[in-house]
């Protein structure tokens, strides 16, 4: 059973920058995607940025490509997100998330109905 948590979270004035990290284990194999989604108040949770474990193939959201990075650190067992240049609308709750490996090739989908695991999130707040 995969265990996710966030940490990292907090208030910054636009323009500004935070790192997420999410601490993952459980995993039974080593060939696994993961990834970040987000939700604002009275909207749905969207895919933000996914990661092939073991690998620099990731996928971005429209919408922070070019401001944010997906990562991994060494031991491959916490997941990184840097956020840059942040907008008053990147304001959500920030989920990690084992997302089901479905498309072929080094590639993990951002579709929220994919995920089968999910950590506690962590709120981050970006005031204009």
């Amino acid at each position: 059973q995969v265990q996710l948590q966030e940490s990292g979270g907090g208030s910054v004035q636009s323009g500004g920058s935070l790192r997420l990290s999410c601490s993952a284990s459980g995993y039974s194999s080593s060939r696994h995607c993961m990834g970040w989604f987000r939700q604002a108040p009275g909207k749905e949770r969207e895919g933000v940025a996914s990661i092939f474990a073991g690998t620099t193939s990731t996928i971005y959201a429209d919408s922070v490509k070019g401001r944010f990075t997906v990562s991994q650190d060494n031991a491959k067992n916490t997941l990184l997100l840097q956020m840059d240049s942040l907008k008053p609308e990147d304001t959500a709750m920030y989920y990690c998330a084992a997302i089901e490996k479905v498309v072929a090739g080094p590639f993990c989908s951002l579709d929220r109905v994919l995920v089968n695991a999910w950590g506690q999130g962590t709120q981050v707040t970006v005031s204009s």
